[in-house]
């Protein structure tokens, strides 16, 4: 639980320890209210005692009212704070390790976050916290007789021993059903993206039957974990309920044998009970102990991989890209998906990136855009690795269109601004610049309209336009369009030739992925990619010259540097 004292929780975590020593300070009153009222109340007949005790008892559990609710609201304070502190940087981690299609995909950050807000605001928690204190109530009934303290005592070993050997007995189980569960909830996540094909296809009872099956698992972890929790925490309940009664019985043991008061007997009884009643508490809610410390060790995982921030701000970016001799391979046991690949891009140039299907194009264009990390080589921009330009900094430098277009929910301007500020002129300079700005303003609401998840209200080809426009918005530097005109119809591809040319004409580096010949008039350089390695590279006209060419030669290309490259025979 060293979450609990990072610097921000400590003063509240302070502040709520202190509540909960004055609660549990107040709550030795009803004991000692006991203690006097059998021992002296009834002794001397005395009303005026009565009352005296009365009040005190009264004023006693006001305190520990207000210590406890003070207790509640601090710690409801923390897990806001843990929620506020937590959720950008890991949210952030989880969908920076999805876009770059690292080893750890998980995406249950969120859920992580949810997780330890509610238990801060649990009983677990409060048991966490009362714990504790139990010295106090053990050195008052020491006091009351020794003999009852040590029965005391033995009775909160036996509760701990059973604790620990419930932590022992639960975690590896608690884990593997938080696993299970998440690899479970991940399939739905997948099959409800695909829900389309499931149906239009008649997949949808294969698919539920193999869901059903990782999901009969979880269910079936499940349970053994609940039998195994359930049956020690009654055992941990009949345990305490057993100290009472043998606490109960020695105590009358002490009065036969006079050594003791009944006042003193009853008030060891009800002593032991609210001593032991944490450790009760901590057994029973051992399973989200677990889950808790879980959940944290996950996301201090996710946030300790963040690149940190540069405090230098660089120059503003020209749009120099260059690639030296890039490999990637998606799997160690498998061929390199990109082979030894270098060429260069001034500013202003358009580069027509073309190829046979799984030739490795966008996974090129991935790397270009610093979603993947090579193996070997480098990819620049500017002169600087990708890797090493702060993430903030590339805010509006890079452009991106991929093959999927995917809007978010909002409005068409709020998309377009990349889900940050709309600024309206902005905005409709990008619209104007993407050629999309009349069909916007054909919808019902024009910028405002709402999309709904995913673009739901637009056409294939309307939301690839809108995704373009979002991908200029800015004035970017790099521009990469992954196959733009996939969906396009002639006034679409008639806009998009416009919006590239103009990109040119302002200096931004274009990079197109087309199987559409057409599209490739506006490319300087066209770069021919198969099996993962570049084949040709060089000005278009000679590029096409060779490509039609019964047999292609080798084309001399200038590389990073001015040095000069290879390229294949076909």
């Amino acid at each position: 639980m060293n979450w609990l004292l990072t610097p921000r929780l400590r003063p509240f975590i302070a502040l709520a320890a202190a509540a909960s020593l004055l609660l549990n300070v107040a709550l030795l009153m009803p004991s000692i209210y006991m203690l006097q009222v059998f021992d002296r109340v009834f002794s001397s007949r005395s009303l005026e005692t009565l009352v005296m005790l009365t009040v005190l008892a009264a004023l006693a559990l006001g305190l520990g009212y207000c210590m406890d609710r003070a207790r509640s609201v601090l710690l409801a304070r923390a897990g806001r704070i843990v929620d506020e502190t937590l959720s950008p940087p890991a949210l952030e981690a989880a969908l920076h390790e999805s876009a770059t299609a690292r080893h750890r995909t998980d995406r249950s950050a969120v859920q992580d976050i949810t997780r330890l807000r509610g238990f801060l605001g649990s009983p677990a928690v409060h048991a966490l916290f009362d714990a504790p204190w139990l010295p106090i109530y053990l050195l008052v009934i020491f006091a009351l007789h020794p003999a009852l303290g040590w029965a005391a005592l033995a009775s909160a070993l036996v509760l701990f021993g059973l604790g620990l050997y419930t932590e022992r007995h639960t975690r590896a189980e608690t884990e593997d059903v938080m696993r299970r569960g998440r690899t479970a909830a991940l399939q739905v996540e997948a099959l409800s993206r695909n829900a389309e094909v499931l149906v239009g296809m008649g997949m949808l009872q294969r698919a539920v039957a193999s869901w059903s099956g990782r999901h009969g698992e979880a269910l079936a972890a499940q349970e053994r974990l609940s039998d195994a929790s359930a049956s020690l925490s009654a055992f941990g309940r009949l345990v305490r309920q057993a100290v009472q009664v043998g606490m109960l019985g020695l105590g009358a043991w002490l009065v036969i044998a006079g050594h003791a008061s009944p006042g003193i007997m009853i008030a060891a009884t009800v002593l032991v009970a609210r001593a032991l009643q944490p450790v009760e508490h901590l057994i029973a809610g051992w399973k989200s102990l677990i889950e808790v410390r879980a959940a944290w060790a996950r996301l201090q995982q996710q946030t300790l991989e963040l690149q940190q921030e540069q405090a230098l701000r660089l120059p503003p970016a020209r749009g120099a890209l260059s690639l030296e001799q890039v490999t990637l391979s998606l799997d160690v046991s498998r061929p390199p998906v990109i082979k030894r690949v270098s060429f260069s891009l001034a500013p202003g140039e358009c580069l027509g990136l073309i190829g046979p299907s799984a030739a490795g194009k966008t996974t090129l264009v991935r790397l270009m855009l610093g979603l993947r990390t090579p193996q070997a080589g480098s990819v620049r921009l500017d002169g600087m690795e990708l890797a090493g330009w702060p993430r903030d900094q590339l805010s509006g430098v890079i452009g991106y269109l991929p093959q999927d277009v995917e809007l978010f929910s909002g409005s068409v301007a709020h998309n377009i601004a990349q889900l940050g500020p709309v600024d309206s002129e902005r905005v409709v300079a990008a619209a104007q610049l993407a050629g999309v700005h009349e069909m916007i303003l054909r919808l019902p609401q024009a910028y405002e309209t709402e999309l709904g998840d995913g673009g739901c209200a637009l056409s294939g080809g309307q939301r690839q336009r809108i995704a373009l426009a979002r991908a200029v918005y800015g004035n970017p530097r790099l521009v990469v369009l992954d196959e733009p005109n996939a969906n396009l119809d002639s006034e679409g591809e008639d806009a998009l030739s416009r919006a590239i040319e103009q990109l040119k004409q302002t200096g931004c580096t274009v990079v197109l992925v087309s199987h559409r010949p057409p599209l490739m008039r506006h490319a300087d350089k066209l770069a021919v990619l198969r099996e993962g390695a570049l084949e040709l590279f060089g000005p278009r006209e000679q590029v096409l010259a060779r490509l039609s060419s019964p047999s292609v030669h080798t084309l001399r290309r200038a590389g990073p540097g001015g040095a000069e490259a290879q390229g294949a025979q076909a």
